[in-house]
């Protein structure tokens, strides 16, 4: 039987969990959570990095966000904190 945890985490539509969102959530800085990624310490996503680039894309997918630290992120806690960055 599936809980309402993750069916809420499966009915996530497709997306990332923004960095600097993923940061806040976790309580942790910014910079520790890109490191974190792009060194492989923290299971919830990936650090991309295009030959010849010096920057990285970052994915971080939901499922994996909670199965690592309980916190359910839901499209609309997303939208709502793209909306709360733009201003």
């Amino acid at each position: 039987m599936i809980s309402e945890a993750e069916e809420q985490v499966m009915s996530f539509d497709g997306g990332n969990i923004p960095l600097r969102m993923a940061a806040q959530i976790m309580k942790l800085d910014y910079q520790t959570v890109r490191l974190g990624l792009i060194q492989g310490e923290f299971p919830i996503g990936k650090a991309l990095k295009a030959k010849g680039s010096k920057s990285y894309t970052f994915y971080i997918s939901p499922k994996l966000f909670y199965d690592f630290t309980g916190c359910i992120v839901t499209n609309e806690m997303i939208k709502e904190f793209k909306e709360k960055i733009k201003q």
